[in-house]
């Protein structure tokens, strides 16, 4: 059994104010949740007590458990698929700037949720890639409102994804962010 934990509002808001005064462990671990991680894959990314870090974010009341899932195997097989079929950023953003709408893009309101989808996987994949030093960018890319605010900042994140893991995994991040390698 895999439990998913997700950020409560003391514990974005400790994010943005540092209010709390987290100690760097607890803030590392609190900036990772985010709601698609089990604690299984938190423990693989917190490098010193991952139990005790868990259990402290959530007794003080900076995270909360939103699901308990019976087989966690198959849930974990299951994410690189959800990750694949994941919405690009909703429209195109051209050279000059302009934005024009995907050619199969339904007349809703799907961008929206497109772009919210899109920005929690930039976020997620950037501090999977660099971990805890991902932190600050992380921030100013959970606060954006549109593409045309998140596209600097997605390339911001590849060139210190290229500098930390090599051009490839830059390219990668690129693709998977934004559908085309390089930006």
């Amino acid at each position: 059994m895999a439990t998913i934990y997700r950020k409560t509002a003391k514990g974005h808001s400790e994010i943005e104010t540092r209010a709390q005064r987290l100690s760097p462990r607890l803030r590392s671990a609190l900036i990772l949740v985010d709601g698609r991680r089990s604690d299984d894959d938190m423990h693989k990314l917190i490098a010193s007590q991952p139990e005790e870090t868990m259990r402290l974010l959530s007794d003080q009341g900076f995270i909360e458990v939103i699901a308990i899932t019976q087989d966690a195997p198959a849930t974990r097989m299951a994410a690189p698929a959800q990750a694949a079929a994941a919405p690009r950023l909703p429209a195109q953003v051209t050279a000059t700037g302009a934005a024009s709408p995907p050619a199969n893009a339904a007349p809703s309101a799907a961008p929206a949720q497109s772009f919210e989808t899109t920005r929690s996987q930039a976020v997620r994949l950037f501090t999977d890639l660099v971990g805890p030093m991902a932190e600050a960018l992380a921030i100013k890319m959970e606060r954006t409102r549109s593409a045309d605010e998140l596209r600097p900042l997605v390339q911001t994140a590849q060139t210190i994804i290229g500098n930390a893991r090599g051009g490839k995994a830059a390219a990668d991040y690129a693709a998977k962010v934004l559908g085309s390698p390089g930006g």
